[in-house]
């Protein structure tokens, strides 16, 4: 059983900022298979110019080509902030994926891609080549959570790992992380790069059924001094349970942050649970 926190919380700038939004269209220069399930696919293009994404789990909307097309279809930008407008029966594919690293010398961006089922996505990132393009929208906006709480924990499926690596890559050594990862089976472990206090926790389903990363959160035990964050990402039937999970914990709702990436039958899927 997790153990509450007892210190009372200090104040922590948690802030949301908001991005100029802009529609890419980038080109494929190479891809790598890093896991039997999962796929980076490197996009680059004099479109990337501006192209910002400070917090590890910032989202991007991709395009995709309609089947027999070569390029994407994109929206237009609309007249209001951060508004899109799609022509009537001309909407195209388009799905949401965190960003998995920008270097802006080389205006290269990564995307990282679970392969998993026949979907427009994993489809496209399978088939990926140099030359292949992809349209990209956003980031729209960005939740910098700060570098000050003494400890995090990350929960996640293998749809949230570029998130979690990414948050891992940022933590200061000063603090202490805690990081549950469930993935598809045993072989698609990806080590992290992380100069902070690291307790890894590998969660493979191997065909199994059930809520491992709650089974699995259940006998951990969270450091009961200091500060900390949680930040969750799985589909969309465990969100709420792991939510209750940390709130029963006496972590404060402020300092969780809970989402759905994607849910069983439906295409695409990304929503908040903070409220």
């Amino acid at each position: 059983m997790i153990t509450a926190p007892q210190s009372t919380p200090r104040a922590h700038a948690i802030e949301r900022v908001r991005h100029d939004l802009k529609l890419r269209v980038l080109t494929v220069v190479r891809t790598e298979q890093l896991t039997a399930h999962m796929r980076r696919v490197t996009l680059a293009g004099g479109d990337l110019e501006g192209f910002v994404s400070p917090a590890h789990d910032d989202h991007v909307k991709l395009f995709f080509p309609a089947p027999g097309e070569q390029a994407p279809m994109l929206p237009v930008l609309g007249n209001g902030p951060n508004a899109i407008e799609y022509a009537e029966g001309a909407r195209p594919i388009a799905r949401n994926y965190t960003p998995r690293r920008y270097d802006a010398e080389r205006r290269e961006l990564e995307i990282d891609f679970v392969l998993h089922g026949d979907g427009p996505a994993a489809t496209w990132a399978a088939q990926a080549k140099p030359g292949h393009t992809l349209g990209v929208g956003g980031p729209r906006g960005s939740m910098l959570v700060p570098l000050d709480f003494d400890w995090y924990v990350l929960v996640g499926d293998q749809t949230a790992l570029p998130a979690i690596a990414r948050r891992l890559e940022q933590l200061p050594a000063t603090a202490r992380a805690i990081a549950v990862i469930e993935i598809v089976e045993d072989g698609e472990q990806i080590a992290p790069e992380c100069t902070a206090q690291l307790e890894l926790h590998w969660v493979a389903r191997n065909g199994s059924k059930g809520a491992l990363l709650l089974d699995a959160l259940r006998k951990i035990t969270l450091p009961s001094d200091g500060d900390g964050y949680v930040w969750v990402a799985t589909e969309h039937a465990q969100v709420l349970d792991l939510r209750r999970h940390f709130l029963a914990a006496g972590l404060p709702k402020q300092h969780l942050h809970v989402a759905s990436y994607w849910k069983h039958g439906v295409e695409e899927h990304h929503e908040r649970h903070d409220d």
